[in-house]
């Protein structure tokens, strides 16, 4: 029973330290905290008339000309995808550490006005 209860000790320090190594944050010049912000002010002015909240996940690329090239939305409203890709597609980014060729999975929301 010692043997069990130290084990079990052992197990929930090692789990508590891995925890608290990666605090969940994005790192200020990372290229996710980048297109994420970049997305999110591109998308920012629209004019949703809806009652609840319309939600997308969007896959998108930077191409070698640093342009975002939007490769699927994943959404059951037509009207938000079609929007999403209307104002993402091609649009440039200025950060430099934006590597070709690599896909982020960005989440959507548009929010209804109460």
């Amino acid at each position: 029973m010692k043997k069990f209860s130290l084990m079990l000790v052992a197990a929930m320090l090692l789990s508590a330290g891995s925890l608290f190594a990666n605090d969940g944050k994005i790192e200020k010049n990372s290229p996710t905290k980048g297109i994420c912000v970049k997305i999110g002010q591109l998308l920012k002015d629209n004019y949703f008339d809806v009652d609840q909240d319309l939600k997308a996940m969007v896959k998108v690329t930077v191409n070698k000309d640093r342009e975002i090239v939007v490769l699927s939305v994943d959404t059951e409203n037509d009207a938000l995808e079609s929007f999403i890709k209307g104002r993402l597609n091609y649009q440039k980014v200025e950060q430099k550490y934006f590597k070709e060729g690599r896909i982020f999975n960005v989440p959507v929301r548009i929010t209804a006005e109460s």
